[in-house]
């Protein structure tokens, strides 16, 4: 299919066309990178915007029960909602080893939704290299709300609020161990923390869990995007579909006045200038992985480990075979 061609069935919400171009922004192949460029500039050239909201969360907090209520909630106001989950890779095959796509059953039938599981491979972050691209793509199909579910919890995971309007932070009823065991990166990221699983005998252990997040956001450096009470924390059941209302009008919140003061578009400017930077490094990275340099990174390591030459003599021999000044 033609760029062109494409690009207007997206356009007019096509879901294999859809499901079509973000196969292609995710090749490595150089012919498809030079197609999805392409590809992503007459989309852009729509001015859709959605919402972007991205999730991360502890293992076994409920990430995907989460997305499929909330979507639900989303569809049955009439919004269309794409989900990119981002799975951890088989080291094999390279593919997505737990299928979230399966476990949102309800969600995955509904029309006004799309949901893309898509594997993390090598990358840092809980997130695939493209998942910016395929939220890109996302917005041009008309979609309102993208939600980007990333693997894990962690350090790495506030790549996703480069991507994100929104940065949601889903954690499980526990004690002080878990408020110690969240590194403070990803805290300093969440926009709004969500307590799940506050139903049966969790609910008084998510309240007590919530009103200690609470305490800890209050000890946490003001930031410029945020009105007052913001970052905050909340208590959702995805399993009785409860709080979930409340958190969306906290989202909606939030980023109605993010936008009437300006932050929204700073924002997403700086994101743009982050993930050119991003490219720009990935670019210079893959040319590392040509025959060429594994060769001659061979040689000198052989060299450097006998004491032949200096380690930083060694990288400046490199560099200058890749055209690259030290």
């Amino acid at each position: 299919m033609k760029i062109a061609e494409l690009s207007d069935k997206i356009l007019k919400g096509d879901r294999r066309a859809l499901a079509r171009a973000i196969t292609l922004v995710e090749s490595g192949r150089s012919d498809h990178r030079a197609e999805a460029s392409a590809l992503l500039d007459r989309l852009a050239s729509s001015g859709r915007q959605a919402l972007r909201i991205g999730l991360s969360g502890t293992p076994g907090v409920g990430k995907s029960t989460f997305i499929e209520s909330f979507g639900m909630m989303l569809v049955a106001q009439g919004l269309r909602v794409a989900v990119l989950a981002v799975d951890p890779s088989s080291a094999r095959s390279g593919g997505s080893i737990l299928g979230d796509k399966t476990r949102m059953d309800r969600l995955s039938r509904e029309k006004a939704a799309f949901i893309r599981p898509s594997p993390s491979q090598t990358n840092l972050g809980g997130v695939a290299r493209r998942s910016r691209e395929a939220v890109a793509v996302c917005e041009a199909a008309g979609f309102d709300v993208v939600l980007v579910e990333t693997v894990g919890v962690g350090q790495s995971e506030t790549v996703v609020a480069q991507m994100s309007d929104l940065f949601l932070l889903l954690l499980a009823p526990a004690g002080g161990d878990e408020l110690q065991g969240v590194k403070r990166g990803i805290m300093e990221m969440a926009d709004i923390i969500l307590v799940n699983k506050a139903d049966g005998d969790l609910k008084s252990a998510a309240l007590r869990t919530c009103a200690d997040y609470s305490g800890a956001l209050r000890l946490l450096r003001k930031r410029v995007q945020d009105p007052q009470g913001f970052p905050k924390a909340q208590t959702v059941s995805a399993l009785e579909d409860t709080g979930l209302l409340a958190a969306w009008e906290e989202m909606q919140t939030l980023t109605a006045w993010r936008r009437d003061q300006g932050h929204w578009d700073r924002m997403r400017a700086e994101q743009a200038r982050y993930w050119f930077g991003e490219e720009v490094r990935q670019a210079l990275l893959s040319r590392l992985e040509t025959p060429w340099a594994q060769s001659r990174m061979t040689e000198l390591s052989d060299q450097v480990s006998s004491g032949v030459v200096s380690p930083a003599a060694a990288a400046q021999d490199l560099l200058a075979g890749l055209g690259v000044s030290g």
